[in-house]
């Protein structure tokens, strides 16, 4: 026993480390419109996020748990260098988005990372990864932006609401109905994280750790998925608490000044797509990428195409959005290579 706790010791704590970047990124597109209109206080966010956390990657969390953590690459070939390694590059990668500034998707930096994994070890099941993850990644975006830029130019501005104006600083005196839907929908959003996001730390050292047991263990996988989710999941807290300020700033003001209404929709159309790639196909899906096309789609009916575009944060995520999952890719490949 002493043995298999000195060889899960260090990706365990990767693991969590990785967890900790991603609470970071993740509180951004969960509780900053409640947060920023005075509805629930700073110091009872981390809590809160990691109950729905959690409660997410338990109740609808299986599928890409198992994804990540067999149908990329087979679960045999997850040892504890290999498993370090992956974990390592992904947290990396994520730190430095977040210490920029700009949330970065988890999903994208772990699925290349352990692409990157199964390409040194010629493992890659390159049909889930391109005809079933990737298409993923390039559709659901685009729904986002067309769902949100439809409401926002033809829907909403029929309907002469005064709740769709109101501001942060306003919701407190008017619209009491307002403050129930954010609280719910950033418990909501948190939610969807944990369904699809959680395994992205979870599900290697489960892996991992089955192969450590031995092969009975791949018979009884799920018990230790849920295990390694609880070890996982509160330490998104801890990351919303140390590094999720800097973020939720940044998504939330920098692209365009947001109502309490709009962000609610956003939240709401961002969990309910992420939610579908989980319990549907299992599919390790962007939250942050559906999140910032929400936000686009919102500034491009409010200041047009050119306007939005000209903003040096969007160019910004496209840039980081781009390189960080394929940083991800090539320092597996490389860190794997030179140790196998």
């Amino acid at each position: 026993m002493s043995e298999l706790f000195n060889v899960l010791t260090i990706p365990f704590l990767l693991a969590m480390f990785l967890a900790v970047t991603m609470g970071g990124s993740g509180t951004a597109p969960s509780f900053s419109a409640a947060y920023g209109a005075n509805v629930i206080k700073r110091s009872v966010i981390p809590g809160l996020f990691g109950v729905m956390v959690l409660a997410g990657a338990l109740i609808a969390g299986k599928q890409v748990s198992l994804t990540l953590g067999d149908g990329l690459l087979d679960h045999s070939f997850f040892t504890p260098v290999n498993t370090s390694i992956i974990l390592l590059s992904v947290a990396l990668s994520l730190l430095i988005s977040n210490l920029i500034g700009v949330p970065q998707s988890t999903s994208q930096s772990t699925v290349l990372a352990i692409a990157g994994a199964a390409t040194a070890l010629n493992g890659l099941n390159t049909r889930k990864l391109f005809f079933e993850i990737i298409p993923f990644w390039v559709l659901l975006p685009i729904i986002s932006f067309l769902i949100m830029f439809f409401l926002t130019k033809w829907v909403f501005p029929v309907l002469k609401s005064k709740v769709l104006t109101y501001k942060f600083g306003e919701i407190n005196q008017n619209g009491k109905w307002l403050k129930v839907l954010l609280v719910l929908s950033s418990l909501y959003v948190a939610f969807s994280i944990g369904a699809n996001n959680v395994a992205n730390a979870a599900a290697p050292i489960a892996s991992l750790t089955a192969n450590e047991i031995g092969s009975d263990s791949i018979k009884n996988f799920m018990p230790i998925i849920i295990l390694s989710v609880l070890i996982v999941a509160p330490c998104f807290a801890i990351g919303s608490s140390l590094l999720g300020h800097k973020v939720t700033e940044t998504t939330g003001k920098e692209i365009i000044e947001v109502t309490p209404f709009y962000a609610t929709v956003i939240a709401i159309i961002v969990a309910s797509l992420l939610i579908f790639a989980s319990v549907t196909k299992g599919i390790p899906t962007s939250l942050v990428q559906l999140n910032g096309a929400a936000f686009i789609a919102l500034s491009i009916s409010k200041k047009g195409l050119k306007s939005t575009f000209k903003n040096k944060i969007v160019r910004r995520f496209f840039v980081v959005w781009s390189v960080a999952p394929i940083f991800s890719y090539f320092l597996t490949l490389i860190l794997i290579s030179m140790f196998k």
